[in-house]
């Protein structure tokens, strides 16, 4: 029903649980004053009321009515459900690549491993840090070099989370320290380098000299972090002098290509001319020996035929003109001219000499005072070949010297 409505046994309750009796007494108290607004203090007294009785005792009201105790069960429900809720909030999972950094009140407590966990909640603060992923930082700006050029320079660093705690409260932020860190470590290289060298080939040694440092930085402070490498990517001259600075770098790049080249031309062809120079070197020893023993040779043939000489020096004569003639018309053509007669009978060598060999397959032989013409078992298709045995004709030739030399000791 409503809360104005009459009844309940003539009582009238408000909602603020005063009585309102207007039923039997309505008729005499017409000349009463009418009820007024409830009283403040009635109501927060009459509250203060129903909350003491929510803690389980029993209370009488205003007609002595006594109330149950369901207030006190509804309480401990509620208190047990907070409890569970709490509990239940307190799980939480860290993940595989992670660890977790756990503070209590405030203070680093401990670091749980990757997996299912709890914590209680309001107690402690779980932060999860990553400690396998690399970590990239970009560093860029214009900067000033040693000989008062302006270079645009891009560097990228990587790193990664060793030390999850030393990570998180070392410093203030580890990543913003390795930024100014990273940012001065560069510029203090920069400085000391020219434009050149920047540009060319000091990359490689402004990169390691940049990790070098950077690395120096770092190390007092213990912010967790490792270093893992630093990329030089981009040094770029101001946009109004990047035409000349392209063509000079352009011209280097040339020169560099060039000196290649030389060197590759220079390894190919030097190996060439010390063979060559190593080959001439031999010969040229082997001549000196070659001579040495010809020489040699020559001394001793001499010593030898010194005393043929001095038994018979006209003999020695002839047979030396005959065998140094010998040496000299051995490789010319001949020809054979007899002026006894009237007439001049020239007879060509070389061709009797390919007749002779034609003949000497068929047994014949011609012989003559001053050469012999022996046959030969070659065929008549070997038309360059010699066809006479020049040992042969200085046997013949000597043996008429000695003839002569007979006949003409015998006549004296």
């Amino acid at each position: 029903m409503a809360w104005n409505q009459p009844g309940n046994n003539g009582q009238d309750r408000d909602p603020w649980g005063s009585s309102n009796n207007q039923g039997g007494n309505s008729g005499g108290n017409k000349g009463g004053r009418e009820q007024g607004p409830p009283d403040l203090d009635d109501i927060f007294r009459k509250l203060s009321k129903k909350l003491g009785g929510l803690g389980g005792g029993k209370q009488s009201d205003n007609n002595g009515q006594r109330g149950g105790g369901s207030g006190g069960k509804l309480v401990g429900i509620v208190a047990v459900a907070a409890v569970v809720i709490w509990a239940a909030s307190g799980f939480y999972t860290i993940k595989e690549a992670e660890r977790g950094v756990v503070t209590r009140f405030g203070k680093f407590s401990h670091l749980v491993e990757p997996g299912l966990n709890w914590k209680p909640t309001f107690i402690d603060q779980v932060r999860a840090v990553n400690v396998e992923a690399v970590r990239e930082l970009a560093a860029s700006g214009v900067m000033l070099t040693s000989d008062e050029n302006v270079v645009r320079v891009e560097m990228n660093v990587q790193y990664r989370v060793t030390d999850p705690e030393r990570y998180l409260y070392a410093v203030t932020s580890a990543d913003d320290s390795l930024r100014q860190a990273t940012d001065s470590a560069l510029r203090g290289v920069i400085g000391r380098s020219t434009m050149d060298r920047i540009l060319t080939e000091g990359r490689t040694v402004v990169r390691s000299e940049t990790q070098r440092e950077l690395d120096e930085t770092i190390r007092p402070y213990n912010m967790g972090i490792t270093l893992l490498d630093v990329n030089f990517q981009a040094a770029r001259p101001p946009e109004e002098v990047k035409a000349s600075f392209d063509d000079a770098i352009a011209a280097r790049e040339n020169r560099e290509q060039y000196v290649r080249e030389a060197e590759a031309y220079s390894n190919e062809v030097q190996p060439r001319a010390n063979g060559q120079a190593q080959r001439i070197l031999e010969e040229a020893r082997a001549y000196k020996e070659r001579t040495v023993l010809e020489a040699q040779g020559e001394v001793a043939r001499f010593a030898l035929l010194l005393p043929e000489y001095k038994a018979a020096p006209q003999i020695t004569k002839e047979r030396l003109y005959i065998e140094s003639m010998e040496r000299v018309l051995s490789h010319t053509r001949k020809v054979l001219v007899n002026d006894r007669g009237n007439s001049l009978m020239v007879l060509p060598l070389d061709q009797l000499m390919r007749g002779g060999q034609a003949s000497g397959n068929q047994g014949g032989q011609k012989n003559t005072n001053l050469m012999k013409l022996p046959s030969s078992g070659n065929t008549a298709n070997n038309d360059d070949s010699s066809s006479y045995s020049p040992s042969s004709i200085m046997d013949q030739r000597r043996a008429n010297a000695l003839r002569n030399d007979t006949q003409r000791a015998g006549r004296e």
